[in-house]
């Protein structure tokens, strides 16, 4: 359900941390090189987080990410934000990548297939064992479905919800307040991704409801009329208790697996890091 994701460069919803950053700051590095690439649908995008508390708390990830790339976030930044329009009280700015998936998704699948990889569509597994065994290696991103195929009891579907509208005039930043009631309106190349939800559920049928208090706060804090809705999409965020799983096991044939889910809802902003763990791991 990756094409539900905003897929904003935005640690979120996945952990421990001392893994997460690292792999974090990798892929940022990969996908500012891809913004060269017009074919990548890969653009930067300043990305402003609020808290409607009094204060807002820079998450733990931003601040290696200060320290590493001092240009990207400012101690200006973080208390002159015009926040008064947006009814918050605090919030900080950053300037992150943003992968607009309607574009990202078919670059990385012709990328992948150019580079001799085959994508079979309608293929079931019920166990690892079952991958044909001309395959030497076998990397499990099996995501939520993980919960079937290796039994992890850790995992659990947190539900995003999202409202696709049209492209809002003046709307030149990704705005994001996790405080209840979760918010985030994200223009994109054509369109513009309103949310969200989070919440445990697997149920992949759109809720009407959500909808339309997605958009009614979204249009709230934006002092907007409500747009029409385009399309509504549902996604499951493999969120995962213990941590993102990323190491190598032995299947009782005595192929390699290399475990790579869990990432709940940082799949794109840990995607990079995650494989050139993977990577390394494998060789």
């Amino acid at each position: 359900t990756s094409g539900a994701a905003a897929a904003l460069w935005f640690p979120y919803d996945a952990g421990p941390a001392d893994k997460m950053i690292p792999w974090a700051l990798a892929t940022y590095k990969v996908l500012v090189d891809l913004i060269k690439d017009s074919r990548t649908g890969v653009s930067m995008i300043e990305l402003r987080q609020y808290s409607r508390a009094s204060e807002i708390s820079i998450p733990d990830w931003a601040h290696p990410f200060v320290s590493t790339s001092p240009s990207v976030i400012s101690s200006e930044a973080e208390t002159s934000l015009d926040i008064s329009a947006y009814a918050f009280s605090s919030g900080f700015s950053l300037n992150v990548p943003l992968m607009d998936t309607t574009i990202y998704l078919d670059y990385l699948a012709d990328r992948f297939q150019k580079a001799g990889g085959a994508i079979n569509e309608g293929v079931h597994f019920e166990k690892l064992e079952d991958v044909d065994p001309k395959f030497g290696v076998v990397i499990n991103c099996a995501g939520i479905g993980a919960r079937d195929l290796v039994h992890d009891v850790d995992l659990e579907p947190h539900r995003g919800q999202v409202a696709i509208v049209p492209k809002i005039d003046n709307l030149n930043c990704a705005i994001v307040c996790d405080d209840a009631p979760l918010m985030y309106a994200i223009p994109r190349t054509n369109d513009c991704v309103f949310g969200g939800t989070n919440e445990i559920s697997d149920d992949l049928d759109v809720d009407p409801a959500s909808t339309s208090r997605i958009v009614a706060e979204c249009s709230r804090v934006l002092e907007i009329k409500n747009p029409r809705v385009l399309n509504e999409r549902v996604g499951l965020r493999p969120f995962r208790k213990s941590g993102v799983r990323l190491e190598r096991e032995k299947l009782p044939d005595s192929r390699t697996v290399i475990h790579n889910y869990g990432h709940g809802g940082s799949g794109f902003t840990l995607s990079w890091g995650c494989a050139e763990n993977v990577f390394t791991i494998a060789n």
